[in-house]
């Protein structure tokens, strides 16, 4: 898929990266420099971090091509404060940049560090055939990863990924945002628009067709524990979130993906992510990889001006999941 736009993620990421560092003290974060010069801002591990931390790594996940606010929405009793989050450069956006998609390995046995980066530095550094399908790749001198996880990498690590980015360690910027913290949370949920645009790649809907998209999903309280925190998450966009999305199609394919992408037309869906964890025996590759989508979507047609509709809300699971 080739796209005539084509803007630097990372360099429209700068600025609110130098946001977080400029107005560390009030977010909450922690600033520091690994030995070989690359910037670690943690947002949740040594410090408290917070809603707005986390807000603001989600626009940085979406390359400065999106917008995450936070909103309030009726349709639950309890969990009304949202995370509304829309792009009109979806797929580049979510895909080239905020989607969990590079690999990240360094060391051996249980110093082993291993985790998954999302992020601009995606579209400089890795080798995902994604890419190619995109018709997508960065050029910059600064590269901004994020990850989720509750320790510093290693600086070895770091140089790999400067590396692979062909940028200086210096340039280089890792975030850090543990599924346990409230940062964590909120750029986790942030990813409600991400799942249906990873979702319909994976039914194979031609990604050039979707032009604009918008999505919702409540606000997951953390868990000290990390599987239910990781599950929370999760649940919220695949029971409370909801997504519309306008494509350049005809009535028959804005229908069938409308039908296709809620996350109750998977084979798993039914119960909180955190027991369709623990019943894989903790292993993903065994979860219907369809259930990763939001609750309710609607698709709109600018074609025709028709739009489809299908999912549900599920008060009763996520109040199940949260509480």
């Amino acid at each position: 898929m080739e796209q005539q736009f084509k803007p630097s993620v990372n360099e429209l990421a700068v600025p609110v990266v130098k946001k977080m560092i400029d107005n560390a003290d009030a977010l909450r974060i922690g600033i520091e420099k690994l030995s070989n010069g690359t910037m670690v801002i943690d947002a949740g591990i040594k410090v408290p971090g917070g809603l707005e931390a986390g807000r603001l790594v989600g626009e940085i996940c979406l390359g400065g091509l999106g917008h995450v606010r936070f909103g309030s929405s009726s349709n639950f009793n309890y969990w009304r404060t949202t995370i509304d989050v829309y792009s009109s450069n979806p797929v580049i956006a979510c895909l080239a940049s905020q989607y969990a998609g590079w690999s990240l390995s360094h060391g051996e046995g249980k110093e082993k560090f291993m985790a998954l980066g999302s992020g601009p530095a995606r579209a400089l550094g890795s080798n995902e055939p994604l890419f190619e399908e995109l018709g997508y790749r960065d050029q910059c001198d600064h590269a901004i990863m994020v990850i989720e996880v509750d320790k510093n990498p290693p600086a070895e690590l770091a140089d790999e990924i400067a590396e692979r980015c062909d940028v200086k360690a210096e340039n280089l910027t890792i975030i850090l945002t543990p599924t346990s913290s409230l940062a964590g949370s909120v750029q986790v949920v942030a990813r409600s628009l991400e799942t249906s645009l990873h979702k319909a790649h994976e039914i194979h809907f031609p990604l050039e067709k979707i032009i604009d998209g918008f999505a919702t999903a409540p606000v997951a309280p953390p868990h000290t524990d990390f599987v239910k925190a990781m599950g929370r998450t999760n649940d919220s966009i695949l029971f409370g979130g909801e997504v519309h999305l306008f494509v350049n199609a005809e009535n028959d394919e804005a229908e069938e993906l409308a039908q296709k992408l809620p996350s109750s037309s998977s084979k798993d869906y039914g119960k909180p992510f955190a027991d369709i964890f623990k019943d894989s025996g903790y292993d993903f590759y065994k979860i219907d990889p369809l259930l990763f989508s939001p609750a309710k979507v609607t698709v709109s047609s600018l074609k025709t001006g028709k739009s489809f509709h299908a999912g549900k809300l599920d008060e009763e699971l996520l109040d199940q999941s949260f509480s």
